[in-house]
């Protein structure tokens, strides 16, 4: 049967891969020859710190694909173009004479007027635009209650999950069976280099590897872990963690590879995938949490918690800038946001346990904190971050009840018992002993003398009173308590 298509176009964006892509099946399935782009957006790139590490991520992940589609298909290629996507993508489309082009979801708001805008263009010469789900396992609508609404609690929404997925809802796309359509093309010139694009050289992570390379051997290396992943995710000197949520977020990897492996496991009774896998469905939870109420992504999702009385001014900004910085005093928060600050990375419980200080010790209004994630993590992703910052300060879906705040302390004895973390990010602390490394303010002179450490001058005094903190925010969400929540 001949192809219904002479040329099409794949615009690469969250989905880095050649490997089971939805869109680059579906293009490869339905045209004679097809090509493919990845556009470095301007509107997306310009406010950017120009040392973002993430686009050395996406430059090196570009580059690899860039390989793997010159493999298979000799002078081919991806067409990499920086500008704007709303413009660049019909300029090429037209270029090839592609008669549509194939993309995959991004239910991100910004993202979704940007493609209403391509597809508009398209149109304008006949060119069609077709979109796949492939970021997620369920979108948009495909999970919802029997009442027909959408899930607000996860533990429901979880439940119909895993009463719904199966292998079909698992299987890969068979990229390699049709992408001999994959096309030569003079159009293809390589991967610019950072600089060409306004970018500091070294912007790119040398300890962290791009591509679906990179992908593969994290998650090689975590399936001789999964087992243990239950227990050992909690603690942040363990290796428990995947590392693959920067994977994750650009695509290098597919989530229903992920899904797959991690639903048979559990299948077998493996604790540890089971829950893996439940954090793999909180990511499905926010991304339709994000379809359904965008307005969220800026705002409250139980609007009455916008009436909170956040600390303003000077002295909250002051605030604002030791707990970005790590100088709060309270050496888990400080050692988090080091990591945060030096790598792109932190580790998951303390990003619950950083945002709850920044919310409910500090009181600074939740958006604050999510801007500075979403500007220093390697794997911003848009409906997890304001998920998470929205679960810490009590105003999201199924979220920490408003009357729950992290005590520090206990969070740093509990879940870095020797310190370990912390002296990895705090070398000066070191010398402390265990009991007085997670709260050096509670050591005796003699002791702080001993180590050779002067609070105020080596390491900073608590900028706050837990339990004074603590009371203050109980009366701060007091007022919007007892208003009517949302189901």
């Amino acid at each position: 049967m001949m192809n219904r298509l002479d040329r099409a176009l794949v615009w690469f964006r969250r989905d880095l891969r050649v490997e089971d892509q939805a869109a680059l099946y579906a293009a490869c399935k339905s045209a004679q020859a097809v090509f493919c782009l990845f556009v470095l957006d301007q509107e997306i790139l310009d406010a950017l710190p120009r040392n973002d590490r993430r686009v050395g991520f996406i430059l090196d992940t570009l580059c690899a694909l860039d390989a793997q589609i010159r493999r298979i298909c000799p002078g081919g290629g991806l067409i990499v173009r920086y500008g704007r996507a709303t413009e660049l993508v019909p300029q090429v489309a037209a270029e090839l004479a592609a008669q549509a082009v194939f993309t995959n979801h991004d239910d991100e708001p910004a993202a979704l007027r940007r493609d209403a805008q391509v597809a508009q263009r398209l149109s304008t010469f006949a060119c069609a635009w077709h979109s796949f789900k492939d970021h997620v396992i369920f979108e948009r609508s495909e999970l919802l209650t029997g009442a027909g609404k959408p899930y607000g609690v996860f533990t429901p929404y979880k439940n119909a999950w895993l009463r719904k997925v199966d292998a079909f809802y698992l299987r890969a796309y068979p990229v390699n069976r049709y992408q001999g359509a994959l096309a030569p093309t003079p159009l293809a010139q390589g991967v610019p280099a950072p600089t060409e694009i306004g970018f500091e050289p070294d912007s790119v992570n040398p300890a962290v590897l791009g591509g679906s390379e990179g992908a593969k051997r994290l998650f090689v290396d975590f399936l001789d872990r999964i087992d243990a992943y239950a227990q050992a995710r909690d603690y942040p000197a363990v290796k428990g963690p995947s590392y693959l949520s920067v994977h994750l977020r650009f695509g290098t990897i597919s989530i229903r590879q992920l899904a797959r492996e991690a639903w048979a496991r559990m299948q077998a009774g493996v604790r540890g995938a089971e829950v893996w896998l439940s954090e793999l469905i909180w990511r499905d939870f926010y991304h339709q949490v994000m379809h359904h109420h965008p307005h969220a992504m800026a705002a409250a999702w139980r609007p009455e918690y916008d009436a909170i009385q956040w600390e303003q001014g000077p002295h909250a900004d002051a605030l604002f800038a030791a707990w970005c910085e790590g100088r709060t005093g309270y050496p888990l928060i400080d050692s988090a946001m080091r990591q945060l600050n030096s790598s792109g990375y932190m580790h998951n419980r303390l990003r619950m346990v950083t945002a709850s200080f920044l919310v409910k010790d500090l009181g600074l209004d939740w958006r604050r904190g999510e801007r500075y994630f979403a500007e220093k993590l390697l794997d911003f992703d848009l409906a997890a971050n304001n998920g998470g910052w929205q679960w810490a300060a009590s105003s999201g879906c199924d979220a920490q009840p408003w009357f729950r705040i992290f005590n520090p302390v206990t969070q740093s004895e509990k879940f870095d018992a020797q310190g370990r973390f912390i002296k990895r990010y705090l070398p000066h602390l070191s010398a402390l002993p265990d009991r007085l490394v997670h709260a050096p303010w509670l050591a005796k002179p003699l002791e702080l003398q001993a180590c050779g450490l002067t609070l105020g001058a080596d390491y900073p005094w608590p900028i706050v009173r837990h339990d004074e903190a603590r009371a203050q925010t109980l009366a701060r969400y007091a007022v919007v308590k007892t208003r009517a929540i949302p189901d």
